[in-house]
C-alpha cells in the first residue's frame, strides 16, 4: 500500500490510477474513491462525459482527482507509467489492445510496477470471437440469459437503464477483482490483470436461478415463475392516481398479512391454487385501483405484508427510510445524490468528494506521487 495521505474509509492509503473511459470504468473508480482510495483519473485533452455531460457535473466523478495526458504522444504514456509506478490499482476500459498500442498495457505497467493490480472492464473480455466487438450494456445482457428475465411474457424484454449490465456485471465484479488481487499482492509482492467482462459477471448473477433450472424449480420463459411475475404476490400494481405499489408477498404468513390489509383476505382465491392465479392477479389488481399510491403506503407502512410504494429517481431521496439513513446526501449543488455503500463500523467511508475538474490537479498529483515533470500535460517525461 502506498504512503498517499488518507481520506480515511477502508481503503485509505490505496492509490489508483484510472485511464478515463465511459460506463463501467469510471464508476467502479468512483467506488473505490466513496471507500477512501487516492484515486487519480487520467483524462485527455479530447475528453467527454458519457451522453455528452461534461465531466465536472457528473456524480461518477466524485472523489477523484484528475490530471490531464496525451495518451497518443509518447510522453504522455511515459506519465501514465510514471504514476502506475506509484499507483496500487490501475483501472482502464479500452477495447482489448487499445492500452497496448497506446504504450500503457499490463505488460508495460506491469514492468513499471511488479506489485501492480491492473484491472481492465470491457463488455466481452479480453479474449473470444467478440471481444474486439463493439456493444453496449443491453447487447452484453442479452446473450447471458439475464436480460430473458425482465417484463410481461407477451412483450419484448425489460430492462433497468445499464445498471445491470454495465455497473453490476461490469463495475462491481471489477471492484471485487481489484481487492482479492490488491490482497495477493500485499501478501506476495505479485500483481496481476484482472479481465472483468461484462457477460462473465451478468452470467454469475444468474447462479441461483440456474440451479433452480437443474432441480426443477424455475421455467425457462419469463413470467412463468415466483420471481419474475409468474406468481399474483411478486409484482407491481397501479394504484388510483396512475402509480405503483410493488408486492413481494412470498411467504405465507407475509402473503396472509397483504391480503388481510389489502381488504382480499376472506374473498380471495387460495395462493396455492395455481389454476386460479389469474383470478387472484386481478382481485389484488382491482383491489390496488381503489385508492392512491400515498393512501396504500399508509395502509403497509407498519406492516410486514412486504409492500412498498414505487418511487421515482427525484422521489426517492424523501422516502422517510432512506432519509433517516441518509442513504442519499447532498451533491455539490444540492442535488442529491447516493451516498457511499456499504457502510463500516471501525472506518466508515468519507463524505463523497468534490466533482474533478478535467486536469485540475496535476501539480499537487506531481508532487504526492513524486512524478516530476507532469504538471505540462503535452510533456510528461516520466518519474525520478
Amino acid at each position: 500500500m502506498s504512503g498517499t495521505a488518507e481520506r480515511g474509509g477502508p481503503l485509505g492509503g490505496v492509490r489508483v490510477l484510472e485511464l478515463a473511459g465511459l460506463g463501467p470504468g469510471p464508476f467502479a473508480a468512483m467506488l473505490l474513491a466513496d471507500l477512501g482510495a487516492d484515486v487519480v483519473r487520467v483524462d485527455r485533452p479530447e475528453r467527454g462525459g458519457m451522453f455528452g455531460m461534461d465531466p465536472v457535473l457528473d456524480f461518477t466523478n466524485r472523489g477523484k482527482r484528475s490530471v490531464e495526458l496525451d495518451l497518443k504522444t509518447e510522453e504522455g504514456a511515459a506519465a501514465v507509467l510514471a504514476l502506475a509506478e506509484r499507483a496500487d490499482l490501475l483501472v482502464e476500459g479500452f477495447r482489448p489492445g487499445v492500452a497496448e498500442r497506446l504504450g500503457v498495457g499490463p505488460e508495460q505497467a506491469l514492468a513499471a510496477n511488479p506489485r501492480l493490480v491492473y484491472g481492465r472492464v470491457t463488455g466481452w473480455g479480453q479474449e473470444g470471437p467478440l471481444a474486439h466487438r463493439a456493444g453496449h450494456d443491453l447487447t452484453y445482457l442479452a446473450p447471458t440469459g439475464a436480460l430473458a428475465l425482465g417484463g410481461d411474457p407477451d412483450a419484448p424484454p425489460t430492462f433497468p437503464a445499464n445498471l445491470l449490465g454495465d455497473f453490476a456485471g461490469g463495475s462491481l465484479y471489477l471492484v471485487v477483482g481489484l481487492l482479492a488481487a490488491l490482497r495477493h499482492a500485499e501478501r506476495t509482492g505479485e500483481g496481476q490483470v484482472v479481465d472483468a467482462a461484462i457477460v462473465d459477471g451478468a452470467a454469475h448473477l444468474t447462479t441461483l436461478l440456474h440451479g433452480l433450472m437443474a432441480a426443477g424449480g424455475w421455467q425457462d420463459r419469463r413470467g412463468s415463475n415466483l420471481l419474475d411475475g409468474g406468481s399474483p404476490f411478486y409484482g407491481c400494481y397501479e394504484t388510483a392516481d396512475g402509480k405503483h405499489m410493488a408486492v413481494g408477498a412470498l411467504e405465507k404468513r407475509f402473503y396472509n398479512e397483504f391480503t388481510e390489509r389489502l381488504g382480499i383476505a376472506e374473498t380471495a382465491p387460495a395462493r396455492e391454487d395455481f389454476d386460479h392465479w389469474d383470478e387472484l392477479r386481478a382481485r389484488i389488481a382491482a383491489a390496488f385501483r381503489t385508492r392512491t399510491r400515498a393512501e396504500w403506503t399508509k395502509v403497509f407502512a407498519d406492516s410486514d405484508g412486504c409492500v412498498a410504494p414505487v418511487l421515482s429517481l427525484r422521489e426517492a431521496p424523501h422516502h422517510p427510510h432512506l432519509a433517516v439513513r441518509n442513504t442519499f446526501v447532498p451533491g455539490p449543488d444540492g442535488t442529491p445524490q447516493p451516498a457511499p455503500a456499504p457502510r463500516f463500523s471501525a472506518t466508515p467511508a468519507p463524505a463523497p468528494g468534490p466533482l474533478l475538474t478535467p486536469g485540475a490537479d496535476t501539480a499537487a498529483v506531481a508532487e504526492e506521487w513524486g512524478v516530476k515533470g507532469l504538471s505540462d500535460p503535452r510533456n510528461s517525461p516520466s518519474g525520478a
